[in-house]
């Protein structure tokens, strides 16, 4: 039976101050499904293999309309495939799944964001320290571009990461993260708006088949041409979560610090504990703390009711810390992936279900592609670490080792 925490008390204060342990604090104390508020609205919170397919089933539960205001402004952009559903929804997002779940496409990214780290760590061993967080956004920025067909000139690399980086940065707190993540936004949408009507005046003319060539010229499920701004949110929606790969690989770097014994396995070249070493970064360290949407109308799961426009959200950093899916989900290990399957809707560190039908991350083949390229060479990477702090606050979303990483390389 659900537990209700309050049914008065709106619960927003709460998340901000306690970031990643609000939700499943709430779950150790009153148990799934939870009943409480948040953004002044009633919400249910489930977690588990059924929850997410409960939740990833538009019948029960839709995105477009759940996505606040300042998320919207920082991260998506107004008029995403995330505000989307039903038909409108799946042509947009179909457009996304050419791009990133094609494994032609997914290969070419990962190569082109490969060479642009082994171009940059020559300079790298130049400097006195470098901050892995920062560089390696530079390097996914450029090697995204590069993919994408967006123009991008060395100088502009670094200001186009920054605020590809902020964006993502800022969307879950009301401080000044917040305000520059908004900038960044309004900054960047205007510039990519003028890319694609570049493409579209011809004076610009990005290979066939490119992110930027195919986001100018995508129909809508209305025949229509995309609004040149929102055709430059979705090609930000290209390069944005591709830089935020940018965290998972600073929690790679951490990981390898404290557990050099994974440093040296990985060295040995084995594709299959790489694969496992991925999936168990991508669950151990904390990304995404919960996703949610609204229920359309009065439904109910395993005889619980929701009622019609209900906020529903699944605790995805708590169902990735799960005692009874993971056995011992505090201890970095992977080789539990080497022991068992990967369940899709038991894994969801980028949200669950299908990515073809549903919300899910289209782009989550290339995260996975591009950590397993990047760590493995940042694990072959001669470097030191300097004394510094990198704890990791679950106060922060969203997480990052507080002094970004700093590393001095010393050769290859």
């Amino acid at each position: 039976m659900s537990r209700d925490t309050s049914p008065l008390a709106d619960r927003t204060a709460a998340l901000l101050l306690k970031g990643y342990d609000w939700l499943p604090g709430l779950v150790r104390r009153h148990g799934v499904p939870l009943r409480t508020r948040l953004a002044g609205r009633p919400a249910v919170a489930l977690r588990g293999p059924e929850a997410v397919r409960f939740v990833y089933d538009e019948r029960h539960v839709v995105r477009g309309p759940a996505i606040p205001e300042p998320v919207l402004s920082t991260l998506f952009g107004k008029g995403a495939v995330h505000t989307l559903d039903g038909e409108a929804h799946r042509v947009r997002k179909a457009m996304f799944l050419s791009l990133l779940a094609d494994p032609a496409q997914v290969a070419d990214l990962t190569e082109r964001v490969a060479d642009a780290w082994e171009e940059a760590v020559p300079g790298w061993a130049g400097r006195e320290e470098v901050v892995l967080f920062d560089e390696a956004a530079v390097v996914l920025t450029k090697g995204v571009c590069r993919w994408a067909g967006v123009p991008l000139e060395e100088a502009d690399a670094r200001p186009l990461a920054r605020d590809l980086v902020a964006m993502v940065d800022g969307f879950a707190t009301a401080g000044p993260r917040h305000w520059r993540a908004r900038r960044a936004r309004a900054r960047r949408e205007f510039w990519a708006a003028g890319v694609v009507e570049e493409v579209r005046d011809d004076a610009l003319s990005p290979p066939e088949g490119s992110a930027l060539d195919v986001i100018a010229r995508h129909r809508d499920a209305d025949g229509l041409l995309l609004e040149p701004r929102v055709a430059g949110v979705e090609l930000l929606n290209v390069l944005r979560p591709t830089v935020a790969v940018t965290w998972f690989l600073s929690f790679a770097g951490h990981l390898l610090h404290h557990r050099p014994d994974v440093r040296d396995r990985l060295w040995a070249d084995d594709a299959a504990y790489l694969a496992a070493f991925v999936h168990e970064l991508r669950r151990f360290y904390p990304f995404a703390p919960f996703v949610g949407g609204r229920a359309p109308a009065d439904v109910s799961f395993q005889g619980e009711p929701v009622p019609e426009g209900a906020m529903v959200l699944i605790d995805l950093f708590g169902q990735n810390h799960d005692e009874e899916l993971w056995g011992d989900p505090f201890v970095f290990r992977p080789e539990r992936f080497l022991q068992r399957p990967v369940e899709r809707d038991e894994l969801v560190p980028q949200g669950g279900g299908d990515p073809a039908t549903g919300h899910r991350c289209p782009g989550e083949a290339v995260t996975i592609a591009l950590l397993e390229a990047l760590t493995l060479r940042l694990a072959r990477l001669d470097h030191e670490v300097p004394d510094q702090d990198m704890r990791i606050s679950l106060h922060r979303v969203p997480a990052r080792p507080r002094s970004g990483l700093r590393i001095t390389v010393t050769g290859r």
